[in-house]
């Protein structure tokens, strides 16, 4: 009878359904394992689907399964730095730091197989999705700055503070989440005012959006 019922429970999840399932039970997995220590079985059993199942939406296998949860992982992270163009440029870092770290400490010790490599598994595909990442984040953060054609200092400026927050997450991580989040992404926040406080000491082009950026802020905004 459970069997029966479990036979029904499984044909009323649609074919998006199921595999939306299985990518959650590989992410839930990889949050805290890295990719080469889960196997089909771990993911079958988390998901509570035979390893057949797994297979069946996922006939490439693991390679395949980690890739649609690195693909799953990436839109999210993409989606953090979205922010309505209002208010003052440090509260929307501010606004779009607390959904980032909020999902490296939800994946913990995952991250860094997720989204920096080091995976037996990865291959030029799950690079470039890390990778799109980035570009996008950088995208986001010069909208924000009001920049639809940056200079090439402007934008390394933006890409380097990426790689600044990448790098500080998994530091933060490695040092038992430490210092607090929140006093984690003020840091952050202001380092970003800082590298283009100094950028714009070279460049035009930067120094005018600098003097866009400060005339929004509040006088005790970060890093003012």
């Amino acid at each position: 009878m459970t069997s029966a019922a479990g036979t029904r429970a499984y044909r009323r999840l649609s074919v998006e359904e199921r595999r939306s399932q299985l990518i959650d039970a590989a992410l839930s997995l990889f949050a805290h394992r890295a990719p080469e220590d889960v196997s089909l079985d771990d993911v079958a059993e988390a998901a509570g689907v035979s390893r057949p199942l797994v297979y069946r939406y996922f006939p490439g296998g693991k390679q395949q399964l980690y890739e649609a949860a690195l693909r799953s992982a990436a839109d999210a992270l993409q989606l953090c730095f979205e922010e309505p163009p209002e208010g003052p440029l440090t509260r929307r870092l501010s606004r779009a730091l607390d959904r980032y770290l909020a999902f490296v400490d939800e994946h913990d010790a995952g991250f860094s197989a997720l989204l920096q490599g080091g995976s037996v598994v990865e291959t030029s595909r799950t690079t470039a999705i890390v990778d799109g990442v980035r570009r996008a984040a950088a995208e986001q953060v010069l909208s924000h700055l009001g920049v639809t054609e940056p200079g090439a200092r402007l934008r390394m400026t933006v890409r380097v503070w990426i790689t600044t927050v990448e790098a500080a997450s998994l530091i933060w991580l490695d040092e038992d989440k430490q210092p607090p989040r929140e006093e984690l992404r003020d840091w952050l926040v202001e380092q970003f005012v800082a590298v283009l406080t100094v950028t714009a000491g070279r460049d035009p082009g930067t120094a005018d959006v600098l003097r866009d950026v400060l005339s929004q802020e509040a006088a005790d905004g970060p890093g003012l």
